[in-house]
């Protein structure tokens, strides 16, 4: 069904949903496109700016309208989550959000509910924000990298100042409000160095009990621009493979003996749905097929997935198209069933495959060790993590399918760990580690591990304009 782009309302038009049509999704949507009040180096959006030459990145009320009742249209859900992001959108004002909820009860189905989120980087909160968002039940995500010394490195803004300060005051308005909220840690080539401290400080400090961690894959092409995806050097700012992988499973080895089912980390959550079997792992990355998280500009135009944002995969704009026909097309059933289909065979024959699934497509510029194009660059680190965490993951999945608390798993390791101190105290640094790894003592269980600290020199704030290219090995 295609009608005119002028046209003001569908109130004569019968909407028949296609067959292959999900039964919901989920779409990010960006009323200021890329623009931002920040100039976070690492960022791989403020480059899609130029898709949009003269544009004012500013989501009209036709399009707010269109978007809000197509959304609902399309699902067969009585949930719908609505969801925004940029750029930074609070630079739309709190009337813009206002007109939303209004939207929202105007086209409501009987018994259906939302779930507004957005993701911002708090530095524009006020309390005005706070009362706004706990009114609507908004879950607001909130970007942080850790403690000062490693949030203000990459995280500036236009001017290139630190942002730290105005971050924090911006969460403990939320905290101060009761808004529910969540942190999300972009993992860059600096913060991986301190996995602890980043943990501990969201944790601790901080006070989240729910946490998102993102790996850094800034992929250069085009002069220095990160407009596409494509090409296979990354910036220094780019987490290393075997770097993100020691960031999880230190961190997880922190977790799983303090805090499981007290502190939730998303990528932890989503392993232990894979290794229950269940359909879906709750993070696209970790899906065996994608095509369902999509991002929709300030303009109407839909978009195939927020990390896709360019030309190749524009779908259409929605004041053209409804909305669930774009989502339903034959170019995005192909994109959603390509993470599945275009695994090289080494990933199909990986014995973690069913926790990885090949992990996010955007990152599958390597070649395997026989040649075949298509090994995601954080493989190795993936790898590690997923092997690492086998035991405790088969433990929680375990008492989860007996009926009992996850949580659980934190005394038998306990036990398990009191065996293993005690076994090493009776053996030689020459002798074989206890643990069964094959190494000695001294190369393994008895090994001092130098506590990390901030005495490493910290590169000095960076904006984005401070690109430097290097070509993964």
């Amino acid at each position: 069904m295609k009608y005119s782009p002028d046209l003001q309302t569908r109130d004569n038009i019968e909407l028949i949903l296609p067959d292959n049509a999900p039964p919901a999704f989920h779409l990010l949507a960006k009323p200021t496109g890329a623009i931002c009040n920040l100039d976070c180096a690492y960022c791989f959006f403020l480059d899609k700016e130029l898709l949009y030459p003269g544009s004012k990145f500013r989501m009209s009320e036709a399009v707010l309208e269109r978007y809000i009742r197509q959304l609902i249209e399309s699902h067969r859900v009585d949930q719908v989550t609505v969801a925004w992001q940029g750029g930074e959108p609070t630079l739309m004002g709190l009337d813009f959000y206002r007109k939303a909820m209004a939207l929202e009860e105007k086209y409501r189905r009987p018994g259906m509910t939302f779930l507004n989120t957005m993701q911002t980087n708090g530095t524009l909160l006020n309390d005005e924000w706070g009362e706004f968002f706990k009114e609507h039940n908004f879950l607001i995500g909130l970007s942080l990298d850790g403690p000062r010394e490693l949030h203000d490195v990459y995280r500036v803004d236009k001017g290139g100042q630190p942002t730290f300060n105005k971050v924090m005051r911006g969460l403990r308005l939320l905290q101060k409000h009761g808004v529910e909220y969540n942190l999300l840690t972009t993992v860059n080539r600096v913060n991986a160095d301190y996995p602890l401290e980043v943990y501990q400080f969201l944790r601790d400090e901080a006070g989240t009990d729910w946490m998102q961690f993102i790996p850094v894959v800034e992929r250069i092409n085009q002069n220095g621009l990160t407009l596409y995806q494509a090409g296979t050097t990354v910036s220094d700012r780019s987490v290393l493979p075997e770097q993100f992988g020691h960031f999880l499973t230190t961190i997880f080895d922190e977790w799983v003996r303090h805090d499981v089912g007290r502190i939730y980390v998303q990528t932890f959550e989503a392993a232990v749905r894979n290794w229950l079997g269940l359909e879906s792992s709750g993070m696209c990355v970790f899906n065996e097929t994608c095509g369902q998280g999509l991002a929709l500009e300030h303009n109407g135009d839909l978009y195939a997935c927020d990390h896709f944002v360019e030309p190749d995969y524009l779908l259409g704009n929605i004041q053209d198209e409804h909305m669930i026909e774009l989502v339903a097309s034959p170019q995005q059933l192909k994109f959603g069933a390509g993470k599945r289909d275009t695994l090289p065979q080494y990933c199909l024959e990986c014995d973690v495959r069913f926790a990885c699934y090949g992990e996010c497509p955007k990152n599958r510029f390597l070649t395997t060790p026989d040649g075949e194009p298509g090994l995601n660059y954080l493989c190795a680190g993936f790898k590690h993590f997923f092997h690492h965490v086998d035991f405790p993951m088969k433990l929680m999945a375990g008492l989860i399918r007996r009926g009992r608390s996850a949580a659980e798993v934190m005394q038998v390791l306990a036990v398990e760990e009191a065996k293993l101190e005690a076994a090493l105290a009776r053996a030689s640094r020459n002798d074989p580690c206890p643990c069964g790894s094959g190494h000695k003592v001294k190369q393994c269980h008895g090994r001092k591990k130098p506590k990390a600290n901030f005495r490493k020199p910290l590169p000095k704030p960076q904006r984005r304009s401070n690109v430097v290219l290097q070509t993964p090995e």
